[in-house]
């Protein structure tokens, strides 16, 4: 644990660093954990706990923490896709109706 004697000292602190994986919190304050979710750099804040999360939130970091993504959740989806349309016309018309 770090001291410190004011919340823009506290996130000065958190964010003084190359990595961003995850912070946690730890207060009364609900205005107070807002406002350090909101400004420490990493890509998971816990306010009042530690190790949450499952395969429903997007898990990765900020700078030098992660590939750069989002692993788990909804999110990883583009890491590993390449999305493409496509429209297939599965009606009885012919080549030569469709074109005219």
């Amino acid at each position: 644990m770090t001291t410190f004697n004011s919340i823009s000292e506290a996130i000065a602190l958190a964010n003084d660093t190359v990595y961003g994986l995850a912070a946690s919190v730890y207060t009364g304050s609900l205005r107070k954990a807002i406002k350090l979710s909101r400004e420490i750099r990493a890509g998971i804040v816990t306010v009042n706990c530690f190790g949450e999360g499952d395969a429903s939130t997007p898990f990765g970091g900020f700078k030098e923490s992660g590939f750069g993504g989002r692993d788990k959740s909804v999110f990883a989806h583009d890491q590993y896709t390449e999305i493409k349309t496509i429209w297939i016309d599965v009606s009885d018309r012919s080549v030569d109706e469709t074109v005219k």
